[in-house]
């Protein structure tokens, strides 16, 4: 093994505060709409990059994920892809263990608080509009090219954060249930405390429908190594 170097990824801070989670035009699993608090924390500007990924691989001896030398998805700057949910969760573990600072994956909760950036109710990161009524959906989106793109390729949301909605879809800290909306609690919802899938978030390169709504939900079981899905840095502040 090789000593740590710690990536220097950038994060913000995402104000504590309450906000109205899902989408009463949405799916299913995406009600009832209810208010809920979050406290502050920080979060990932960009989906963790495969240079961010990498110093963990040559830190620890991790096997690499199995798309880490496919020239479609190798790109330093594109997101680490086809990692499960328990290697994205080692992943926050060495490097809470190399900085001293607790890293995680951030909840259901905090990654729709920041998709939002307090637009209360708004559909996509930007705002209402969808998503081919943008001058770059064409290139960014409309294409064939069955992969990732680097990251910051377009405009960041009103607090900073680029690809929430986009480019692969993010593993979070929950488990996920369909009806859980109907339980949760109002301050710092967590999840269920058990079951089959892990909760995940954000758009696919791989999906028809590149760009997703903010209150969006998907879940895989967390052992699936998917080409469509990576994960976004969490940390606490307190």
């Amino acid at each position: 093994m090789s000593p740590a170097v710690v990536p220097s990824f950038e994060q913000i801070a995402v104000p504590g505060g309450s906000f109205l989670m899902g989408c009463e035009t949405g799916r299913d699993e995406e009600k009832p709409v209810h208010r809920v608090w979050v406290d502050e924390y920080l979060l990932g500007v960009f989906p963790l990059r495969n240079c961010d990924y990498r110093a963990f691989l040559e830190a620890t001896g991790h096997p690499a994920p199995p798309l880490w030398s496919d020239p479609l998805f190798s790109h330093p700057d594109q997101p680490v892809a086809a990692v499960s949910w328990f290697e994205a969760v080692k992943y926050c573990a060495w490097l809470s263990s190399v900085t001293g600072k607790t890293y995680r994956l951030p909840t259901e909760a905090q990654w729709e608080r920041a998709a939002r950036a307090g637009r209360e109710g708004a559909l996509y990161t930007w705002g209402d509009e969808p998503p081919n009524a943008h001058a770059e959906y064409a290139r960014r989106w409309g294409g064939a090219v069955a992969a990732t793109r680097p990251v910051g390729e377009g405009a960041p949301n009103a607090w900073g954060f680029y690809e929430l909605g986009e480019n692969v879809h993010e593993w979070c800290a929950d488990w996920f249930q369909k009806d859980y909306y109907a339980i949760s609690p109002e301050k710092n919802p967590r999840g269920p405390a058990t079951g089959e899938r892990r909760a995940s978030r954000g758009g696919s390169w791989r999906h028809h429908i590149k760009v997703s709504r903010c209150a969006a939900r998907s879940s895989i079981p967390p052992q699936f190594q998917y080409a469509d899905y990576g994960f976004r840095v969490a940390c606490d502040t307190a």
